[in-house]
């Protein structure tokens, strides 16, 4: 717990690109041996930090509507990304990713991200708000990378847009013409 605690803070304090598995190690109190015998860069222990922060920052409470649990999980998305040490350490591993094939490869199958839309997407699809055979993490995906995008290039924040409002019609207008056409 110590490494990853010093994962976040060295992020915050020194950036990505400063950060070495040897600095961490010193950081956390521990030997440079320990720190490698768990992970092997210093990209892998940053997910597994911001995966961790991102499962308690990004849980939503059960809403009354799919809509209302929607908005508030892309408020916390905003949070999470703009306020959060975890945030922080999460748009570093994004971008890193953009010239890393290794970084991009170890984000893509467990984004915390799209891990955390998937109970509330799940309970959308239990209401019928979205259809039963909708792929939920293309829909996850679909509703967290407006929020990334906005954040990582200062445009969400720049027009004031907020996401969400109508993102479930978009899929209930999907269904319905799915259901329209001919067989």
């Amino acid at each position: 717990m110590a490494v990853l605690h010093a994962v976040d803070d060295m992020l915050v304090e020194d950036g990505y690109a400063a950060m070495t598995m040897k600095g961490i190690a010193a950081r956390a109190g521990v030997g440079k041996q320990t720190v490698y015998r768990w992970w092997d860069s210093k990209a892998q222990i940053l997910l597994e930090a911001v995966t961790q922060d991102a499962a308690t920052e990004l849980v939503i409470d059960p809403a009354s509507s799919s809509a209302d649990e929607i908005d508030a999980f892309l408020e916390a998305v905003d949070r999470f990304l703009t306020s959060s040490h975890a945030g922080a350490a999460y748009r570093a591993l994004v971008g890193e990713a953009q010239h890393d094939a290794k970084v991009a490869a170890l984000i893509r199958p467990s984004d915390p991200l799209i891990a955390a839309a998937q109970p509330i997407l799940r309970r959308a699809t239990a209401r019928g708000d979205l259809p039963a055979d909708v792929d939920l993490t293309a829909v996850a995906i679909d509703l967290v990378a407006p929020a990334v995008f906005g954040v990582l290039t200062g445009l969400r924040a720049a027009a004031g847009i907020v996401a969400g409002g109508d993102f479930l019609a978009r899929y209930s207008d999907r269904a319905e013409h799915k259901s329209e056409q001919p067989r």
